[in-house]
């Protein structure tokens, strides 16, 4: 082999040293003394210098194929065909495998796909995920078995019994990394299988995508990991350094070539996703990603291809793990972003019956569910840029996981994740059974009274205000900011709060007690602060009542000295009615007594009597009428209506039995000189009831009489 450098050495200087000549030159005058070097001569030299450097190149080469026609290459070239023919073999094993055995699981990615998209709608998004996984452990496998095939061909088929060659290692090793990288490639890529395929494109676009990606990955792994070795082990370190060269300029022109190429379509779907997104930061990342995504691949490929040509030995594994590891941070987050996306696309939904008892609950899910989802996304979102930046060595993320203060804060964030989802979960329990308390749909044999509604209410506002107060507390004291100051500060405050607001604090003290003693509900009517009406509201610290008129008072619990309430377990309708001072009291009773039959009989009205009537007697002997008093015993809140009723039939039957009603009467006297006057009276008004002349002895009115006229 030693005859073939003369030949190989030349032309692989040849194409390294062309830009390692420019420059030295072009940064000559960077290094200049005193005398200002202009930029044409700089260009002067360098060219000077390239020139120079071509002939000698090619002078070498020269000399190198004249060399060659005077020795005897055949035994060479003999040996190394027999050298590579056992690679060849092990070649086409693995290969051959590989291209058998992917038609024959090609029914298994068809059968995984189908299960991916059926079931539960619910649960589609973890069977995508599955299936994407399973589809992929399916690849990879078949990769595997063709390693392993070649690995055994290599070993006991091939030269020596359990040994095998340092090349035949090189490309079984460089196969299982290019066909295993490939494999993942179809994850995302997948061309046929829309629905193993994490990115949404179309068959189309994901066959084009997934075959260019597939020969860019097949030209750098094969050629670096392979060819490469195997020249400079074979043949010569010149032609290894020539064929690193070709590679790497290959592999930029093509990727050069696929981003000039697919900018504006890429740039389109880019911004498509980024309009489609609800996260800022993610819209701001696709947006950037899509007016440079094409310059970071050209400059991704043209470092890749500086750096392996310039630093062989060490660039190469560093570009390696660092693509390794972004290409794994990115499909993990993208795998768990569209997972997660696909769960937030959905409402979460109740059972009819779980939605008419807790008419609330699926409301709050929806609300509650999607934040927590978006927190989770922006955490994996952060993380997998800090990974890629941490491949790069652009930030040492890794190692500041494993430090204290990256723990402490990864502690830190999951305390206070947990203490918030704690909190949530006790504030949901909570309204949710105070909601269901409530609800008069909720299944329950009895529906909740005025009472239980204000005071699940209040309870629900004085919990809301708790929790957050100790959550914020605890939260702050978990992060490191000392609570002391500010909970003597809150005292303090409060303390001061006290003294300027006394009113505010009797409001709430006499509040408290007054629901405590259960005086007042919702819905009751009342008399506080001299103010009758309907309570409508009823908070902590006041009442607010709705009177006849329409009014709407607010009434402060400090101004409220008693409270009295007229809807309260029952209630009695007190009538006074009067009769005239000729009627017979002993009638009167009997038609009070068949008016409340009558009213027995009126179906508004007859579910709220309590049967309890009472006839009190004569209590009253008027200026007019001799009155009786009457008690119906009614339901709380009836007794209006009852006794509207109730007044209605007692003047029919009063009516009807000929009882005279009075109204006021009064007598006037003319004395004994006015009979006539008196005579005319009578005379004008005929007689008519309450008119009455007495022309004799003069009454107690009499007196009054005289000085009316």
């Amino acid at each position: 082999m030693a005859e073939l450098s003369p030949l190989i050495k030349p032309l692989a200087r040849l194409g390294g040293g062309l830009l390692a000549l420019l420059l030295p030159a072009l940064a000559a005058g960077a290094e200049g003394g005193e005398e200002a070097v202009t930029p044409a001569r700089r260009v002067a030299e360098a060219t000077q210098g390239l020139a120079q450097s071509l002939g000698g190149q090619i002078g070498e080469i020269g000399e190198a194929f004249s060399a060659l026609e005077a020795e005897a290459l055949g035994p060479q070239l003999l040996e190394l065909a027999l050298q590579l023919t056992d690679l060849a073999l092990v070649i086409l094993t693995a290969v051959g495998l590989l291209l058998l055995l992917r038609p024959a699981v090609r029914p298994l990615f068809g059968r995984i796909e189908r299960w991916a998209r059926g079931g539960d709608e619910r649960l589609r998004a973890v069977r995508r995920t599955a299936g994407v996984l399973g589809a992929a452990l399916a690849d990879a496998a078949v990769v595997l078995v063709a390693w392993v095939g070649g690995y055994a061909v290599a070993l006991f088929a091939l030269g020596d019994f359990g040994a095998i060659e340092l090349r035949q290692s090189m490309f079984l090793n460089a196969f299982l990394l290019i066909e295993a990288l490939k494999a993942l490639l179809r994850v995302f890529f997948a061309a046929k299988h829309e629905h193993l395929r994490l990115i949404p494109l179309g068959d189309a676009l994901a066959a084009y995508w997934n075959t260019r990606l597939a020969r860019m990955a097949g030209l750098i792994g094969y050629g670096l990991l392979f060819l490469v070795p195997l020249a400079r082990r074979t043949v010569s370190t010149g032609l290894g350094e020539l064929a690193t060269l070709l590679v790497m300029a290959l592999a930029f022109l093509y990727a050069l070539y696929l981003a000039l190429r697919n900018r504006r379509d890429v740039r389109e779907r880019l911004h498509a996703q980024a309009a489609a997104s609800e996260l800022l930061f993610t819209r701001t990342v696709l947006a950037l990603l899509a007016h440079l995504w094409h310059w970071a691949v050209i400059a991704y490929f043209g470092a890749l291809a500086v750096v392996t040509v310039t630093r062989p030995e060490s660039a190469l594994p560093f570009m390696a793990q660092g693509t390794i590891q972004s290409v794994g941070a990115i499909a993990v987050g993208a795998l768990l972003l569209l997972t997660l996306e696909q769960a937030t696309a959905r409402r979460i939904r109740l059972s009819e019956a779980k939605r008419r008892r807790f008419p609330m609950l699926e409301q709050r899910l929806n609300g509650y569910v999607p934040i927590v989802l978006k927190g989770v996304r922006a955490v994996i979102l952060v993380s997998a840029v800090a990974l890629v930046l941490d491949a790069w060595g652009l930030l040492d993320f890794t190692g500041w996981l494993g430090s204290p203060a990256g723990l402490g804060l990864i502690s830190t964030a999951l305390s206070v994740a947990l203490i918030l989802a704690a909190a949530t979960a006790a504030w949901l329990i909570a309204a949710t059974w105070i909601e269901y308390r409530l609800n008069p749909d909720g299944g329950r044999r009895s529906r909740p009274t005025a009472r239980e509604q204000t005071l699940l209410t209040l309870f629900r506002n004085a919990l809301a205000v708790t929790l957050v107060t100790v959550t914020v507390m605890i939260v702050l004291a978990e992060i490191g900011i000392n609570i002391g100051p500010l909970i003597a500060g809150a005292g303090v405050l409060g303390l001061a709060i006290g003294f300027g607001a006394q009113k505010l604090v009797q409001d709430i003290i006499t509040g408290v007690f007054i629901q405590l003693e259960n005086a007042i509900d919702v819905g009751d009517v009342i008399t506080a602060a001299g103010i009758t009406g309907t309570v409508e509201k009823l908070t902590i610290r006041s009442v607010n009542i709705r009177d006849l008129a329409g009014t709407y008072h607010f009434v402060p619990f400090s101004s409220v000295d008693s409270v009295s309430n007229f809807t309260r377990h029952f209630a009695y309708h007190v009538g006074q009615y009067g009769v005239a001072y000729h009627e017979d009291i002993d009638r009167v009773i009997p038609e009070l007594q068949a008016a409340y039959e009558d009213l027995k009989q009126d179906p508004e009205v007859a579910p709220a009597l309590r049967d309890d009537f009472a006839i009190d007697g004569v209590t009253t002997l008027g200026e007019s009428s001799v009155d009786f008093r009457v008690r119906i015993k009614t339901e709380a809140g009836m007794q209006w209506a009852v006794g509207r009723a109730y007044n209605r039939l007692v003047k029919k039957r009063l009516d009807a039995a000929g009882i005279e009603i009075p109204y006021p009467h009064r007598t006037i006297y003319f004395g004994h000189e006015g009979q006539e006057a008196q005579q005319a009276l009578e005379q004008r008004f005929g007689g008519a009831p309450g008119v009455r002349a007495t022309p004799d002895t003069p009454g107690p009115d009499s007196q009054q009489g005289e000085e009316d006229a």
